[in-house]
This record gives C-alpha cells, structure tokens and sequence, in this order.
C-alpha cells in the first residue's frame, strides 16, 4: 500500500468500479468471508471478486485476517476519512463556520436592539 497522494489516487479507482462500492457496502454492515462476498454476487465469478478485494487491499479499504482455512474480510474506513478530511472539511467547514458567526452576529445584533427598546 502507498501513502500520501499516490494511495488518494488507489482509493479514487478503487471506488470507482460499482462492484467494489457494493464490496464495501456489505462489508460495512460486517466482516465477512470471502465466500460470503462470492455468494453475494450472482453475476461475477470468485476470480473476479477476489480481483476486486486485491484492488479494495491494496488501496487500504478492505483488511483481512485469516482464520484457519478462511479470510475475513473488514472494512477499513480510514482512506475514505482521508478523502473526506481533504476534500470536505476544510471546503464545507470555512463556509459553514462564516455562516454560523454571521448568523450568531445577527442574532446578538437583533438581541442588542431588542433590550435597547426595552
């Protein structure tokens, strides 16, 4: 797995395919087995779920340990946080942040001249 921008652009691809979305859809309810994934898709073979939960490892969103002659699979929520923290925080915060002091102004503004009435 890489770091920094390069996992970004792995964890990108990797939600791009509509496959591995509903991987990570199943896995997010719970850790489950690879077979169970397989079971979970009538219209892709084991090979090619086994090839989406390669490209999900690799790019850091599905971890898996084995037990006995099974892997379970989970899923890891950390490289979709990154991209939210990068993406969503800083650009939505500072907007709503300003909205929220500007209507905090005008509520103690309205307040101010409320009890100067009074």
């Amino acid at each position: 797995m890489s770091t920094g921008t390069d996992n970004l652009d792995l964890v990108f691809r990797a939600l791009a395919d509509p496959h591995r979305r509903q991987i990570l859809d199943l896995l997010r309810r719970k850790a489950q087995t690879t077979g169970e994934l397989v079971a979970a898709f009538d219209q892709i073979g084991r090979c090619a779920v086994m090839k989406h939960l390669g490209i999900l490892h690799d790019a850091g969103l599905v971890l898996y340990r084995r037990e006995g002659r099974y892997r379970l699979n989970y899923l890891n929520p950390v490289p979709i946080r990154q991209i939210y923290d990068r993406w969503m925080v800083g650009l939505f915060e500072v907007e709503a942040s300003a909205a929220l002091l500007s209507n905090l102004k005008s509520h103690i503004e309205k307040r101010t001249k409320q009890r100067s009435r009074s």
